[in-house]
């Protein structure tokens, strides 16, 4: 049996509903990423997609106009940074993940987990209910150097997330690390990680 195809811009955006946010520290990370892989002609085109508006970074905004934004730039971008759309996406989750980090609450995060693997996973559901207003998020783990992180009701594309926990994990003294997303429907994935 093969597992469900990522859903697409369109899809995504007839499942969001008004009441969908994410904080705008990630458009403003979209922005300056687009910036600096494609230039301020590519960052004006994100801005453009995304209101043409000023972010505040802990202010909430839709994630329709986020994805709009991040599917433009991976559009946009996967030719200056000579990978497909799925590698740019997950730099962008990464990009994501940093600028989470250097905020108040992931400071406070990183500070409560430390470098231990698992306790850094176990802080991911509250994590993403600090940076986002939908969805549901669970982790499950699997062994000493395993475990699941399963998303409900998520609207960010399979690579964008794979991205975020790789760079999440990598603050962890986790070694030799695997990230691998499985989508089971249009808004449910699984995150397989692993490390040693």
């Amino acid at each position: 049996m093969s597992s469900p195809t990522a859903p697409g811009l369109e899809q995504l955006l007839t499942l969001a509903t008004p009441m969908d946010t994410c904080r705008g520290l990630f458009f403003n990370g979209v922005f300056e990423a687009a910036r600096a892989l494609g230039g301020a002609e590519v960052r004006a085109k994100c801005l453009a997609v995304a209101g043409a508006k000023t972010y505040v970074d802990f202010f909430s905004y839709p994630v329709a106009d986020f994805l709009k934004t991040i599917f433009t730039a991976a559009e946009l971008l996967e030719g200056s940074a000579r990978e497909g759309q799925s590698m740019v996406l997950r730099q962008l989750g990464r990009r994501a993940t940093a600028d989470f980090l250097h905020s108040t609450v992931g400071k406070t995060m990183m500070a409560l987990a430390g470098t231990d693997p698992q306790r850094l996973l176990a802080s991911f559901p509250s994590a993403y209910r600090a940076s986002l207003s939908y969805g549901d998020r669970s982790v499950e783990r699997l062994g000493d150097k395993q475990a699941r992180l399963m998303a409900r009701r998520d609207f960010l594309p399979l690579e964008y997330n794979e991205g975020v926990l790789h760079a999440a994990m990598e603050q962890s003294t986790a070694r030799e690390l695997v990230v691998r997303g499985r989508q089971l429907a249009p808004l449910e994935a699984d995150y397989d990680i692993s490390w040693s």
